[in-house]
């Protein structure tokens, strides 16, 4: 009987999604939480077909180097600035991610940041827990926060999540500005009630502004402090998009200094590690990169990894056309790769 090919996967995963990767391969799955070395890497690597990883799994040529036998790694997000794509095409590996099926839920999120910023509302929980409130009577001006309804939104990168965020302001009745690479197509301008505007503009005019870039190397620390000059001092700033494109020292002296009402960051340059300055601040609201998590969105991510792992190595409806292949060319050089 011909042996299975095996599958790895870099972090506890749903056990249903185990069990159907299960039915075509043999499944060596992590049972707890690790972030993997190259060397660590490149050992699991080395006798596998596929992988699903997290996007601490770092996957460059150093950890490529010799291996003949992997031909897909799927990570567990949309996000995959931990691929090297120009290493792993070279060494005829095929990425893969999970986009669209997180959007509407980190569009939510992003609004649970915002308006959690703009209002106060992770200092004035900090403040009752502590039992102030029982200790004290309230000033009518105690705890004024941000008014979100009616202000202007600016989101900076309007890709999917970017669009998604845009929809959910008609319901404040926001004026929304965004800047983009290029311009949307009109029906989406006009769905979204969206208006493109220069970077400069952007941000200088939003009360409210929403990052959803990408992260490249042009994209770090696209915003600092040149750039927090340039805005409102009661504006509120989040960050969904990926740590490293805020200069967070720079953003902390802004919010330490009044030069910024607020900010959500739910990523940090050198994640895990947040910036010391950031956590003795009350007007920042901070998450440890969870805006994907609801239950419904990871198991769909979890899913869709999986189904592509499935796809690439030839099994399932969609044998050979995995879903969102992110080098789909290296596909056609797999006959010539070395046994």
């Amino acid at each position: 009987m011909t042996a299975k090919p095996k599958v790895w996967v870099a972090r506890p995963l749903f056990p249903d999604v185990l069990a159907r990767l299960a039915e075509y391969f043999d499944v060596q799955a992590e049972a707890v939480e690790h972030k993997h070395t190259a060397a660590e890497l490149r050992e699991k690597l080395a006798h596998v077909d596929g992988a699903l990883l997290g996007l601490s799994d770092r996957i460059d040529a150093e950890v490529l180097e010799g291996n003949h036998r992997l031909k897909v790694v799927a990570n567990l997000g949309v996000g995959y600035n931990n691929l090297d794509l120009d290493a792993i095409s070279k060494a005829g590996v095929l990425a893969c991610n999970t986009p669209d099926v997180l959007t509407e839920s980190v569009a939510d999120y992003a609004w649970a940041l915002m308006l959690a910023a703009a209002r106060r509302v992770g200092a004035a929980e900090r403040w009752l827990r502590a039992g102030h409130w029982a200790g004290s009577r309230m000033r009518f001006d105690d705890w004024l926060g941000v008014d979100v309804h009616g202000r202007t939104l600016g989101i900076l990168g309007m890709g999917r999540i970017g669009q998604a965020i845009a929809r959910r302001a008609c319901g404040f009745d926001m004026r929304v500005i965004y800047h983009n690479r290029s311009r949307l197509p009109e029906t989406v301008e006009r769905e979204c009630r969206a208006t493109l505007v220069s970077k400069p503009e952007l941000l200088r005019q939003a009360d409210h502004l929403v990052l959803v870039l990408p992260f490249t190397a042009a994209n770090r620390h696209a915003i600092g402090a040149e750039e927090l000059a340039q805005m409102k001092s009661s504006a509120v700033l989040v960050n969904i998009a990926r740590g490293g494109i805020v200069d967070d020292a720079a953003l902390a002296v802004a919010l330490r200094d009044g030069k910024l009402a607020a900010a959500g960051l739910d990523v940090f340059e050198g994640e895990p590690a947040v910036h010391p300055d950031l956590l003795g601040l009350d007007n920042v609201v901070l998450s440890p990169h969870i805006a994907s998590a609801s239950e419904d969105t990871r198991r769909s991510m979890a899913r869709m990894a999986a189904d592509n792992v499935i796809a690439a190595l030839g099994y399932g409806e969609a044998a050979g056309k995995p879903l969102t292949p992110l080098n789909p060319a290296v596909m056609s050089h797999w006959a010539t790769r070395k046994a």
